[in-house]
Order: structure tokens, then sequence, then C-alpha cells
């Protein structure tokens, strides 16, 4: 997968363009989405207009980006970045962390992860160990790529029942991203996947199966198919970037046999067994 990078822009201007060309609008869309004039858009398009830093900040929000693409809108526009990105453990994070313990925590017996704007696992509860189970050491180390560990063919690909199924979900899900972002990273990652091989036939669309509400993951355990959907959440009014591109995603058992076994499992003891994701 390619596709034009917008960050590799040197003036406002061509950030600007770029973008709304990526986003398919006419400079008449944008402004008018934006709440400026289409006269006023095509100077700072052009160079010959210097935008206030909130109708930056109000052209960013037309187009749809997400804070990391905001803020080089804004220096190249000669303002300073607004929106910062904080490590996970720094110390006024401390409310972040305990509350995304806590909804891990909450979500057991069943599997819960959180993950970054690039699929790297920031924190899972006990239960999740089952996705790890059986996955090469290598594809956990950190940092551990939770599409890695699902699609690779040392990972999860070989205990996954419904691999094509699966595997076009998740690539469609990585698709749509890298459509909304246009980050070179997100690309690396497409295109690596991409590569991987998988024995099954991957859907060009994902259509429901008789009875199917949502894609399931069916995951091969000790003799067992487990079968799960799952749900994602964010954070709803983040203004860092660390933040805003957390997503905690929550398994939940899709049949009675599955519950049955995440109920009756120590994870704990599980945990202490062996590696998990």
């Amino acid at each position: 997968m390619t596709t034009t990078d917008p960050l590799l822009a040197q003036s406002l201007g061509d950030l600007l363009r770029q973008w709304r060309k990526h986003r398919l609008l006419s400079q008449m869309e944008l402004a008018l989405l934006a709440e400026i004039s289409p006269r006023h858009l095509s100077f700072i398009e052009n160079g010959r207009s210097v935008p206030s830093r909130e109708a930056v900040l109000r052209l960013a929000e037309a187009l749809g980006l997400e804070l990391r693409e905001r803020n080089p809108l804004l220096l190249a526009a000669g303002y300073a970045p607004v929106y910062r990105e904080t490590s996970m453990e720094a110390p006024h994070m401390s409310a972040i962390r305990d509350m995304v313990r806590q909804v891990l925590a909450a979500h057991e017996p069943y599997p819960a992860v959180v993950l970054d704007r690039y699929w790297n696992r920031v924190d899972a509860n006990d239960p999740a160990w089952l996705f790890g189970h059986g996955v090469h050491p290598k594809l956990l180390e950190e940092p551990v790529n939770l599409l890695r560990v699902s699609l690779h063919p040392e990972g999860m690909a070989r205990r996954t029942a419904n691999l094509g199924e699966w595997r076009g979900h998740l690539m469609s899900r990585l698709r749509q991203q890298v459509a909304m972002t246009a980050d070179p990273e997100l690309i690396k990652l497409y295109d690596e996947l991409s590569g991987y091989p998988c024995d099954q036939p991957e859907p060009k669309a994902e259509l429901p199966g008789p009875g199917e509400i949502a894609v399931p993951l069916r995951l091969r355990h000790e003799g067992r198919e487990l079968a799960f959907f799952s749900t994602m959440a964010t954070f709803g009014t983040p203004l860092d970037i660390t933040v805003a591109e957390l997503a905690i995603e929550s398994f939940f058992p899709a049949d009675a046999e599955t519950a049955e076994v995440l109920r009756a499992t120590d994870w704990k003891a599980a945990v202490a067994s062996g590696a998990g994701p």
C-alpha cells in the first residue's frame, strides 16, 4: 500500500492541499466546513495569507485530523504545537493508568488489551494471556505488536480456526486507519502484514454468516474452539496525543462454552506458568 505522506510537505499551504486532496474535498467544501471564505483558503494554500491559530485548528478539525497530525499544521503556520505527547509513565498520567487498570480488571475473567496508534500493547489483563499462549517468544518481545501476534504464522495465526475471516477483518481495520492518517509507519506495518502467508481464503468484503452479528475470533485452545467478539473503547475528550491514541479492546465470549472456560480458568496461575501477550 502506498499513499502520500502529508508530513513531507514544507509549507502550510502544501500540507493543507495534500490533506484536502487526501480527503477528496474541494476548496469550497473545506472552506464551508471550516467556516472560512473560499478566497481566504485559496490565499492560505498559495502562501499569500497566514491564518490565525484558531483558523488553523478549525481547518484541522474540518479535515478530520487526529491530534498527532494537527501539530505539524500549527508549526508550518508559525505557531507552537498545542498537543503534547506524554509518556504513560509520567507522574501526572497516574489517573489515566489507574483508570485503564480499573477497566482491565473489571473485565476479568474475559480478556482485554490496551493498544496504541501502532497496535503496540500498552497493557493487558491476566485473561489476555490466552492470546499469547504458544506464540513464538520473539513476537512477545517489547514492543509487542498485537497485529503481528495475531497474524504472524508463528503467532496466533496457527491457532485461529477462521484465520482468513479474522485476517480480513483486521486488515480492513488497518486499511481504514491508513486512509484516515496517511501514517508511514502504519503503511509499513500494512505492507509487512500483507506478506504473511494465510492458508485460508480472505474475504474481500465482510459479510455475516448465518446468525452472526459480528466477525468472531475462533481460537483453538486445549482441544476446544473458543469464540469471541470484541468492542473498542477510547477516551472521549482527549487533549494529549498519547491519551487520544489509546484504545481498549475488550473481548467477550460468543457462546456459552467459551464463557464457561473463561470463568473456570485460574488466570493468575496461567500467567505465572508461561509467556502471554
